[in-house]
């Protein structure tokens, strides 16, 4: 993610489960209105950006098996019960 004035970077690091399941629910969560959830704008405009730099790198989403995966993923990252 960029922005014009942006003076630092700050990296972090998922894993390739973490970032898959977290695409998944940014997908879906971008995907509905949440009129009453932000406070301002730019905090819907930082989700949008996250989905899609990670849109980027999980290129799995599109393989024919994807929700296979997907649900191996969330039991891998899942606590144990």
């Amino acid at each position: 993610m960029k922005a014009n004035n942006e003076k630092k970077n700050i990296a972090i690091t998922l894993s390739e489960y973490e970032a898959l399941v977290f695409l998944e629910w940014l997908h879906n969560f971008n995907e509905e209105e949440h009129p009453t959830l932000f406070q301002d704008q730019a905090e819907q405009r930082v989700l949008w950006d996250m989905e899609a730099e990670l849109e980027k790198v999980v290129s799995i989403t599109f393989d024919g098996n994807y929700q296979e995966i997907l649900s191996k993923a969330r039991q891998r990252i899942r606590d144990e019960e």
